[in-house]
C-alpha cells in the first residue's frame, strides 16, 4: 500500500508537535527516507499543523533539508500531498 506513495511527495504528520513535507524515497520496516524535505516544528509559530500544510500546498514545500531520515513509531499519518484537503 505505501508503494504507492514512493517517488511522490507526501505530508507526515508525527505524535509531537512537528510536521514533515518532501519526496518520500525509502520505506524501510522501521523508518522513512525523505528527499528535499521540510522537517518543520510547530512549536516555532502560531500557525496550526493544517494551516502549514494547506500553505505549503499552495506555495510549495520549503525544503530546508535534501534529506531526512524519520522513524515509523513516531509517524501517526502519512498521505500524499495531492491528498491534502483545501477546502
Amino acid at each position: 500500500m505505501l508503494d504507492e506513495f514512493l517517488n511522490q511527495p507526501v505530508v507526515i504528520d508525527f505524535r509531537d508537535e512537528y510536521v514533515c513535507l518532501g519526496t518520500l524515497v525509502r520505506i524501510e520496516d522501521h523508518s522513512f527516507e525523505l528527499r528535499n524535505a521540510d522537517l518543520h516544528d510547530l512549536r516555532d509559530t502560531d500557525t496550526t499543523r493544517e494551516n502549514y500544510v494547506a500553505s505549503s500546498v499552495a506555495t510549495g514545500v520549503k525544503r530546508n533539508r535534501k534529506r531526512v531520515v524519520v522513524f515509523r513509531s513516531e509517524v501517526v499519518a502519512i498521505s500524499l500531498l495531492t491528498d491534502v484537503a483545501d477546502d
